[in-house]
């Protein structure tokens, strides 16, 4: 029988997210509070060793204004940040 695993990348709790290794990309939504472009998503590399750490490396916009790709939630980390009265935690 065929077991599902869940995916390595998720971490279902604060404290197994602090435990993995750090994260060489970032997924950020972007959204234009004006409402005249799409909401799309960027890629920063987090690789400190790295000439691009910090940068955008690539971004992809959603089809329509609108989209309201900002809603799409908190993630594992931002909850554990949050959790410790971190003001850096950002909703997505």
């Amino acid at each position: 029988m065929t077991r599902w695993q869940p995916d390595p990348s998720f971490y279902p709790s604060p404290r197994l997210a602090e435990k993995a290794p750090p994260e060489k990309l970032a997924y950020v939504a972007m959204f234009d509070p004006d409402r005249q472009r799409p909401d799309g998503i960027a890629v920063v590399y987090l690789d400190p060793s790295s000439p691009s750490y910090t940068q955008i490396v690539g971004t992809v916009a959603m089809p329509n204004v609108g989209d309201e790709l900002h809603h799409f939630g908190w993630n594992a980390c931002d909850l554990k940040n949050r959790c410790r009265g971190s003001r850096s935690a950002t909703r997505g």
